[in-house]
């Protein structure tokens, strides 16, 4: 039985794509959430849910877009590829990005499960990750994926970076001095 063709192929694209619009979604409301951002119509605890759900879809959708991509037989991309970076043969240097990212994302999830189990600490260590995270498989999306060059890609690719612009700056913003002491 082969596991090549495009069906496969088509649903290793859409969840990458969904993956990434997920993780820019959960950057973005951690980002919100670091900086304590709520008003009566978004209480803080709606937004603390919503990231820790998108989070979690985050993680089933990465999850469908590797396992695909092992299944296919069109390329010889191994689990242990998607796990270890820089291990493929195959677009060595973006692969390898897409692994160190879904490394990342993975340890994220992990220990925000433990996060009663350990130190504040040390999970806010690393949990600053999710921001090295999200800009390396931005990267890897832009370098491997076949659809990067549609005019649709690109628009997507500037949204989701805008959307975690803004939202870091709203982060930067309430971390003024001067916003502070009128808190």
């Amino acid at each position: 039985m082969s596991f090549s063709g495009p069906v496969l192929w088509y649903a290793t694209r859409a969840a990458g794509i969904v993956t990434l619009l997920l993780l820019t979604a959960t950057t973005a409301l951690g980002l919100l959430t670091a900086g304590r951002v709520s008003n009566h119509r978004w209480p803080r605890f709606l937004v603390i849910g919503l990231h820790r759900n998108i989070s979690l879809l985050a993680l089933v959708f990465l999850g469908l877009h590797i396992g695909t991509t092992v299944i296919d037989t069109y390329t010889s991309i191994g689990i242990q590829d998607a796990v270890i970076p820089f291990l493929s043969g195959y677009h060595r240097l973006w692969l390898g990005l897409g692994a160190i990212a879904s490394d990342f994302l993975i340890a994220l999830s992990i220990t925000s499960a433990m996060r009663q189990r350990m130190g504040h600490r040390f999970w806010r260590v690393v949990h600053w990750f999710g921001y090295v995270c999200w800009p390396i498989a931005m990267a890897h999306g832009l370098g491997i994926g076949t659809d990067r060059s549609q005019t649709w890609v690109f628009f997507l690719s500037v949204a989701c970076g805008a959307a975690v612009i803004v939202a870091g700056v709203v982060r930067g913003i309430d971390l003024l001095p001067s916003r502070r002491l009128m808190q």
